[in-house]
Parts: C-alpha cells; sequence; structure tokens
C-alpha cells in the first residue's frame, strides 16, 4: 500500500472521489458543514479512522470547513494509501 501509484490510476481514482483534487504530491479534499460543531465532530471521526489505518492527514479548521491533505511522505508521493483514506474520508462525510 505504501507503492507510489501510476498516473493513470491517480486520475481514475481522482474521478471516483469528487470531493478531492491533486496539488503535486498531495491530494486535497474540502468539506463544508452546518456548524463549528459539526466540523470538529468530522474531524474527530477521521482523527479515529487514522489511528485505525496508521496514516494521517494535515488537518486545517477554518470555522465550519475543513480541508485535509494526503500524502505518504515515507514513499515519496502519493499511493494506495492515499487513495483509501481519501475514499474513507468521504464516505465519514456522508454518514
Amino acid at each position: 500500500m505504501r507503492t507510489l501509484v501510476t498516473e493513470n490510476h491517480l486520475l481514475s481514482a481522482l474521478c471516483a472521489l469528487p470531493d478531492w483534487s491533486r496539488s503535486a504530491n498531495h491530494i486535497h479534499g474540502t468539506f463544508t458543514f452546518p456548524s463549528f460543531r459539526h466540523a470538529i465532530a468530522f474531524v474527530n471521526r477521521v482523527a479515529d479512522l487514522s489511528e485505525e489505518i496508521d496514516h494521517h492527514p494535515e488537518i486545517e479548521v477554518h470555522y465550519k470547513s475543513v480541508r485535509l491533505s494526503l500524502t505518504t511522505h515515507s514513499a515519496g508521493g502519493l499511493t494506495m494509501l492515499d487513495i483509501e483514506a481519501a475514499r474513507r474520508i468521504s464516505q465519514i462525510h456522508l454518514d
């Protein structure tokens, strides 16, 4: 899971993850909520997932929006672990 993904695989995966976009060696997702409290609840759920899969995003909270950035530092770029984390984070947002 910590092997760099190919460009084609990454582009295909991002097509299925409309909340996410790429910038260099990171993927970013921005999620908006009805209140600050909802945004923080989402961050807490992302934190639980991150501990579960041992892969931690950079997290920015801006009142009712949360911006997450994923990359696999040890691999020097994007891996299946980033794609899977993004997929699961997007699912948390939908729940």
